[in-house]
């Protein structure tokens, strides 16, 4: 069967935002159009970044698909790990804060970035 990969950020039982790797079961559909089976979804927002954005440590507030419209964006990681993700690219944003546990930036979350010379334009699906 065909799988679509997904590739995850998430929140570790440490309190460590990672990334990982998950495979998508396309079962669904005909054999020239094979699809997964119908995800709910609350909704999504576009959002423009210009040349130089970059945020700091910060958690995903709500679990969200990003993909990547225009631009270039890398995230970091505290373990010193990053990935770029180009236009046509993709990454499921799950590293919500840890449950009872006070957000403390320089161990929790993530850090995102617009870069090259072209304005990051994504959109964000809310899962």
């Amino acid at each position: 069967m065909p799988t679509f990969k997904q590739t995850v950020l998430y929140t570790a039982q440490s309190g460590e935002a990672l990334f990982k790797e998950e495979l998508i079961a396309l079962d669904q559909g005909q054999p020239q159009s094979q699809l997964s089976a119908l995800m709910p979804s609350q909704g999504y927002q576009l959002r423009h970044s210009p040349v130089g954005f970059a945020s700091a440590f910060h958690c995903t507030t709500t679990p969200q698909w990003v993909f990547i419209l225009q631009g270039q964006m890398q995230i970091s990681l505290h373990s010193g790990e990053s990935r770029v993700f180009k236009p046509g690219e993709h990454f499921y944003s799950a590293d919500t804060a840890p449950p009872g546990v006070e957000f403390d930036p320089s161990r929790h979350g993530h850090s995102s970035r617009q870069v090259g010379d072209e304005p990051l334009v994504t959109l964000f699906l809310r899962g």
